[in-house]
């Protein structure tokens, strides 16, 4: 009943009866008036008639029996009449009932009637008497006196006096009959209120099922356009309106996507930000960004960012500036947008971008460290290339030994600018993708043991003992550049031997590791720092910064090696501990058999 009265049917039907129902009591109540005074006026009318037809038979009859026959025929059942002589001696009735003599007893009595027999004049009241139909019972009554004369001379007075139930039960039809069109307005109502739901409401009620179905974002559904009134240029804008949500959104989700793809493709890490120093969106690179400076951190930290942040974003949040910084944060450098985000005229959040410039600086810091090292490695040749080129043209070798010995430096240092040189250019050949390999197919143990034993001599000469291990089978093989994986191998074997004092090892160990051949270079040397360990395939890096051991190359020959390896589709890496001896270890792929 509830949903009913909620309804459109239900407060249609409500609103209807009770427009029906102000009406029709409206209607009744002037109704009830117009026929009160309607009925009063008749009455009172008929009552002077009737009181003048009394008087005419009055005078014209003068015997008073036959006025009396006369009257009782000329009044209705309805009308009675009292006829009184002057001095009030005499009085007759006309239609008498029960209760007469009270009643006549009551108007003859009334004071309001007294001036009729002093004045002449008439008077009309109505009073409250008692029934002349029932018992013990008041009802009612409009009474009117007036004078009987004949000329001039007054004879008596007639008081005619008639009961009002007739008002009353004209009014009680009157209400019966209002109760009986609002009986019959309300099913009327009900029907045409039943009649709108299947004409209005039933098209309203499929529109509103269609809008729970957009609402679940089937934007396809379609409501039927039954006709071409107001509701069914409604239905035809509802499936226009369907439509376009279809479009929009499907542009929506389209730019949605599309900016998605975007943030997720960057390489600079996004994040957004809520008002409430919240993180709203963040793309996948700032994702893994937020998670290491939390791990850095630690979890009991409670703040996902680093306070140079934070600080960032108050101050754009707080002055609605854009802020651009290039900041060092957990150990990473960083170029920082903070920009501010706009709803209207207010600001809901704010966007950062950061740039990680940690690569940049270590090549910055690696080309400088370039330039010093080439300008260092060149200085001590071109100055004894220089020196001992003014010495030879000044005259100074008193002797021609001391010439010779002269001319031979220059020439030791003409040829160490040169291996300097041949390895820029090769690393940087190597580097930029442009080193051409030559790769055979090579049984692998016998390769890398030839190219052990190639130090055998060099080793003996220094008091160390150089030996070559494996543990791949014979038929073992890998394709490969052979002159270039020997270039790797004498940088790396002759490293260990100068690196390893008299009495040392030096150990070739060649075995397996998941489908890979790996090969070891391992010595008894001084070893290594772990902080240096990271850097030892840079270019020019020397773990002997003062360079005071006069063991030190161009420092070129492990960055040559690394990239090597690279081009072969292995991996070269460095153990060591200081004092116990270093290894260097690569992999190659091997041949399937």
């Amino acid at each position: 009943m509830n949903n009913f009265l909620r309804s459109v049917v239900g407060k249609l039907w409500i609103t209807i009866l009770l427009l029906v129902s102000f009406v029709l009591f409206i209607v009744t109540v002037l109704l009830l008036e117009f026929l009160g005074n309607y009925h009063s006026e008749a009455v009172e009318e008929t009552l002077n008639r009737e009181a003048a037809t009394i008087a005419r038979i009055f005078n014209d009859h003068a015997e008073l029996e036959n006025s009396l026959a006369i009257m009782e025929d000329i009044l209705g059942p309805q009308t009675n009449a009292v006829i009184a002589e002057v001095p009030k001696e005499a009085s007759y009735y006309i239609h008498d009932g029960l209760n007469g003599n009270a009643l006549r007893e009551k108007i003859l009595n009334e004071k309001a009637f007294q001036k009729v027999f002093e004045t002449d004049e008439t008077v009309m009241k109505e009073m409250l008497l008692p029934s002349l139909t029932e018992e013990d019972r008041m009802e009612p009554y409009i009474v009117l006196a007036s004078p009987l004369q004949t000329g001039e001379q007054v004879h008596g007075t007639v008081f005619i006096y008639q009961s009002l139930e007739v008002m009353d039960q004209t009014a009680e039809r009157t209400t019966n009959i209002v109760f009986l069109s609002a009986f019959i307005a309300f099913l009327l109502t009900t029907f045409f209120a039943f009649f709108l739901s299947t004409r209005i409401t039933l098209p309203l009620r499929k529109m509103r099922e269609g809008a729970f179905e957009l609402a679940k974002g089937k934007f396809d559904t379609k409501v039927a356009a039954t006709s071409s009134d107001e509701i069914g240029q409604l239905a035809v804008a509802f499936n226009q309106m369907g439509q376009q949500l279809k479009h929009h959104v499907e542009v929506i989700n389209q730019d949605k996507e599309q900016l998605s793809s975007i943030l997720t493709s960057m390489a600079d890490a996004v994040i957004t930000f809520n008002q409430d120093r919240t993180i709203l969106l963040s793309n996948p690179p700032a994702e893994k960004l937020l998670e290491q400076w939390l791990l850095k951190r630690g979890m009991e930290s409670g703040e996902p960012l680093p306070s140079e942040m934070i600080h960032m974003l108050e101050h754009v949040l707080d002055f609605e500036e854009e802020i651009e910084e290039e900041l060092e944060m957990e150990g990473a450098y960083y170029a920082i947008s903070f920009s501010p985000l706009y709803s209207g005229d207010s600001i809901r959040g704010a966007v950062a971008v950061l740039h990680n410039m940690t690569e940049q600086h270590k090549l910055e810091k690696l080309r400088e460290d370039f330039i010093a090292n080439v300008s260092h490695e060149l200085r001590t040749p071109i100055a004894m290339l220089q020196g001992y080129s003014e010495a030879l043209l000044d005259d100074v070798g008193a002797s021609e030994e001391e010439r010779r010995e002269m001319t031979k430096i220059i020439y030791e240092e003409s040829q160490r600018m040169g291996r300097l040189v041949t390895d820029l250019l090769n690393l940087a050949r190597m580097e930029s993708g442009h080193m051409r390999l030559y790769k055979e197919p090579v049984q692998l143990n016998g390769v890398i043991e030839r190219m052990t034993l190639k130090f055998l001599p060099i080793a003996k000469e220094k008091g160390i003992e150089l030996s070559f291990q494996t543990e791949l089978d014979d038929w073992a093989a890998a394709e490969l550049d052979e002159d270039r994986i020997e270039q790797v191998m004498t940088n790396l074997i002759d490293n260990a031997i100068r690196h390893t004092l008299e009495g040392g090892q030096v150990v070739v160990k060649v075995s397996m590791e998941q489908g890979y051949a790996r090969i070891s270079i391992n010595d008894t040397g001084v070893g290594i720092p772990e902080e240096d360990l990271q850097y030892v395939f840079e270019r020019f890096y020397k773990a002997d910064k003062a360079r005071t051991l006069g063991k030190g190359g161009t420092g070129l020959g492990l960055a040559i090696a690394s990239s090597i390896i690279n081009a072969h589709g292995g991996k070269i890496y460095a153990e060591s501990k200081v004092g116990e001896g270093t290894s260097f270890i690569f992999l190659l792929p091997l041949l399937k058999m």
